[in-house]
């Protein structure tokens, strides 16, 4: 895709330039929002050059396959996809959530089979790509981050390399969903996300503040079950299952926008209201805190002054609610 430049607005509000077809690396759990965000990043205006899968919602196979199938689905067969770990960096993976993604990780909807994993793992992938688009490539990981610091182990000149990096994860103001502290993402593999926090690059969190503010709802589920997008469809169908779990969230038949919103957050389909940019760590003990995102929030008494220790831009406001562009945009698939 040959690429072109317009203006945007960044995540404080400044106007920023947004580069169209950039390269970008997709990481993921291949679950239900996953599926939802792979479908707007390979129809976004950018350049989605590999993509690796990690356990989490699902096992790291099983989210591998869930993605080529989507690929295929959405007649995007070519990108390359690497299996990346299988465990997480000091525990070993104990299943995925089938309550809440099903067994399969897609809400057991059987989908038509795409090809097959490229040789070699997610990290080396990264690392391969990172020295093909030098200073170009930015990562979008939506699940938990042992892929990204497992490369950073590899190469230490990894994060130099990259533009710009924006997780699906954390929660710097409201309560976790792993438990009390720890948003799922960081929460599995705290290590890793504390990697991943320290790294000298660009940060971007979309944490559960922001994405819990945005749904989903009945209404919407119906438009893509009953349209002529088969992509849409799947989505639609997925649902089901991931709404029967929302409900002891919100008290009605929705689901949240997790990943998605970081992906358009991540593509400037999204604008970010206030999104401070602040120190921000990981708490990697044993107690109760373990996986909380701890965000240096003290100047928001001030406006949020510039601070020459802060890296990591924390999302906490949207511009406006995001599900009608999501569903527009599944809508106009294949």
């Amino acid at each position: 895709m040959a690429a072109s430049a317009s203006g945007s607005e960044s995540a404080s509000g400044s106007s920023v330039e947004i580069v169209h077809g950039r390269p970008v690396y997709f990481d993921c759990d291949t679950g239900i929002d996953d599926s939802m965000a792979l479908l707007l990043l390979v129809s976004s205006d950018v350049d989605v050059v590999g993509i690796g899968t990690v356990s989490g919602n699902i096992d790291a196979d099983q989210a591998a396959r869930n993605t080529l199938d989507l690929l295929a689905l959405a007649q995007q067969p070519d990108i390359p996809v690497a299996i990346g770990a299988r465990a997480f960096l000091t525990t070993q993976y104990a299943g995925g959530v089938p309550h809440i993604h099903g067994r399969n990780g897609v809400g057991d909807i059987d989908l038509p089979r795409g090809g097959e994993p490229v040789e070699g793992d997610a990290a080396d992938l990264l690392i391969s790509l990172a020295y093909e688009y030098p200073g170009e490539l930015e990562i979008i990981a939506v699940g938990p981050m042992t892929n990204l610091a497992i490369a950073l182990q590899r190469d230490a000149e990894l994060a130099s390399l990259i533009r710009r990096v924006t997780i699906m994860g954390g929660a710097a103001m409201v309560p976790g969903n792993l438990s009390a502290a720890a948003e799922a993402n960081i929460g599995h593999d705290p290590e890793a996300a504390q990697a991943v926090f320290h790294a000298p690059w660009p940060l971007t969190m979309v944490g559960l503040d922001v994405t819990l503010g945005h749904t989903i709802a009945l209404e919407e589920q119906w438009r893509l079950t009953s349209s002529d997008s088969l992509c849409a469809q799947a989505i639609g169908r997925m649902l089901e299952l991931y709404f029967d779990f929302h409900v002891e969230i919100f008290g009605e038949r929705c689901a949240a926008l997790h990943d998605p919103l970081a992906v358009a957050i991540a593509t400037g389909e999204a604008i970010a209201t206030l999104a401070p940019v602040v120190p921000a760590t990981v708490d990697t003990t044993d107690g109760p805190d373990r996986g909380r995102t701890v965000c240096d929030l003290r100047g928001r008494f001030r406006d949020y002054p510039e601070r020459p220790d802060a890296h990591c831009t924390v999302v906490l406001e949207v511009a406006k609610p995001f599900g009608p562009t999501l569903i527009t945009r599944l809508l106009a698939l294949p």
